[in-house]
């Protein structure tokens, strides 16, 4: 799924039964104003939904936004389905409201970057530019 050539493809969504997507919107309009192709999954997505989504939208990102406290839970699903589905090329970043304590073990779990409250619009599209999307050897 890496990117040779062309825009970097990122599918931002909201799992679980947070409500509030404000941060996603904005996010998703600085990748999309920064060149990059992003999808916007809405609200309530499961991660099955995600993962078909990014899948079937040759994503090579996918960034979570959770404000709902059950990011353990739903990053690791994201995470476990794309392995399942041979997709664990597609990187998952993530932000919201998460406490210190729980980033090492996220990022162990595989989430590449967390991005907590504060984070600028163009850290988090710097931060994309850099580890997305890289030629892999081609």
């Amino acid at each position: 799924m890496g990117v040779a050539s062309g825009a970097i493809r990122v599918v931002v969504a909201k799992p679980g039964l947070d409500g509030h997507d404000r941060g996603a919107k904005v996010i998703a309009r600085a990748l999309r104003d920064a060149g990059m192709e992003v999808v916007y999954t809405g609200l309530h997505q499961t991660p099955e939904q995600i993962v078909d989504t990014a899948i079937q939208e040759d994503a090579d990102a996918i960034g979570l936004s959770i404000l709902s406290g059950a990011h353990n839970t739903l990053f690791a699903a994201v995470i476990d389905l794309l392995r399942e589905q041979d997709a664990a090329d597609i990187l998952v970043f993530g932000g919201g409201i998460i406490p210190e304590a729980d980033i090492a073990p996220l990022k162990e779990r595989g989430v590449a970057e967390i991005f907590t409250p504060g984070a600028t619009t163009a850290s988090i599209v710097e931060w994309v530019r850099e580890n997305v999307g890289q030629p892999t050897g081609s």
